[in-house]
């Protein structure tokens, strides 16, 4: 790729520096699409509709407000989206300052939210957050493209539901938002009529709302009363990001010093109580009382209450099973996180309250089966027997009987030969094509 348009950078006011050569480009096929309204003109054949479509889509500039963070699926979206010809404003961070992005001649990458290191001092965080804020607000003000999709909040939610979202209405500005949680706070316990308020606020000011379920559909129109008309079910796009090399399952487990004969079971990413990884212990106990073949693999850190891991640790003192356990407690990089996924027999999501989970996928993608409770529309993305298997939430005995049915299971007899067919199968069912197809859909009709 020439040097020309890899540099897709701006400054801090958001002024695009992107060579000339895009902008025509965009014009071209704008001027394209004006010309379909022309009458008398003859009604065109398939291969012109086609066409026209392609155009149609071609002209479409969008602002992708990424929150500076979720990687995964920020790049996924971005991708995708540009594989439709959308163009694309990426509003990322650091974090999301990737070749995948900044290389894509379809991208203009502002990095207005920069730094986002967590050991940075309390003075420094406020600092940046507000520095991000003023940058956002200026972007808005000069900002091209007329439809901004929001994929994540900001820092202050109260502020990003409400305030916010009226400036960009009073910009003019179309908003799809995408709603990986319909209610973040009923699933933490900490909700409110505030948050309830706010949220309320930000469902009505946008123009529409993804969500990555029917179910999850099914929530938002009957607790918010949302009209169904505006709002869609995409899936949650499959995790390309994090790499996947040629190491085997075995090499993986020799790395984590995990041996050949042990039923290794995998709890991976953020630690909070929401998550359930107390029942994961409390069934844990159960098995290695009666086969200590079983192993457990916890990896990921701890979101802000460290109380929660505190107390678990103390249940697995006490329980006399921390010789049968791994755990890394810290954020897994990237290119790390293959080990576990590959290393592990199986995942287990022993959630006490959520919606869906990012962390299915990733292990998906990896073909790795997982053993999930029933709770918000997880039920949804396992195949019975196929890619899982699924038990009552909330309840150590009935995920350690559960446990053991997988492991007699010919799902995990015949583990390495599923793994592919759970790829495939997660490929086709959660491909970024699909949540393209339907996101370039709503971009035209808006």
């Amino acid at each position: 790729m020439t040097p020309h348009l890899r540099d897709q950078r701006s400054d801090v006011r958001g002024q695009r520096t992107a060579p000339a050569s895009v902008e025509p480009t965009a014009r071209r096929e704008a001027e394209a699409v004006d010309t379909d309204g022309i009458e008398g003109r003859q009604e065109p054949g398939i291969a012109g509709r086609q066409s026209q479509i392609s155009d149609q889509r071609s002209a479409i500039r969008i602002a992708l407000l990424t929150g500076g963070s979720d990687k995964p699926y920020a790049l996924g979206m971005a991708a995708a989206l540009t594989s439709e010809g959308i163009l694309v404003d990426f509003i990322g961070s650091d974090d999301l300052n990737v070749p995948e992005v900044v290389t894509n001649h379809r991208v203009n990458f502002l990095n207005l939210r920069g730094d986002q290191r967590t050991d940075a001092s309390s003075f420094a965080k406020a600092l940046r957050v507000l520095k991000y804020y003023i940058k956002l607000i200026g972007y808005a003000a000069i900002a091209q493209p007329k439809l901004f999709h929001l994929l994540w909040n900001n820092k202050f939610q109260f502020f990003d539901r409400t305030l916010l979202m009226l400036y960009y209405k009073l910009l003019g500005k179309k908003i799809v938002f995408t709603a990986h949680n319909v209610n973040a706070g009923k699933r933490d316990l900490n909700d409110s009529w505030l948050n309830r308020l706010s949220l309320n606020i930000q469902y009505r000011l946008s123009d529409h709302i993804f969500v990555h379920s029917e179910s999850m559909k099914r929530q938002l129109v009957s607790e918010f009363a949302i009209a169904e008309r505006k709002v869609s079910a995409i899936p949650f796009g499959i995790n390309n990001t994090v790499p996947n090399t040629a190491i085997s399952s075995t090499a993986a487990k020799q790395h984590l010093g995990i041996n050949g004969g042990d039923k290794a079971m995998l709890f991976f990413g953020h630690i909070a109580p929401y998550k359930g990884l107390e029942y994961l212990v409390a069934a844990f106990t159960q098995l290695v009382k009666d086969d200590e073949s079983y192993r457990l693999l916890i990896a990921g850190e701890i979101k802000r209450r460290r109380d929660y891991w505190n107390d678990i640790q103390k249940t697995i003192a006490e329980s006399e099973i921390g010789h049968r356990i791994t755990s890394r407690i810290e954020y897994i990089p990237d290119e790390e996180a293959e080990l576990y996924f590959k290393a592990a027999d199986v995942l287990i999501l022993p959630y006490a309250r959520v919606f869906q989970s990012g962390v299915l996928f990733l292990g998906y993608s990896f073909g790795l089966p997982a053993i999930a409770a029933d709770v918000g529309c997880i039920k949804e993305e396992i195949g019975e027997g196929e890619t899982g298997l699924v038990f009552r939430p909330q309840d150590p005995a009935d995920l350690a009987r559960t446990i053991r049915q997988y492991f007699g299971s010919t799902l995990f007899g015949e583990l390495e030969s599923r793994r592919g067919q759970i790829k495939a199968y997660a490929n086709e069912r959660y491909s970024w094509s699909k949540v393209a197809a339907i996101t370039t859909s709503v971009y035209s009709s808006l």
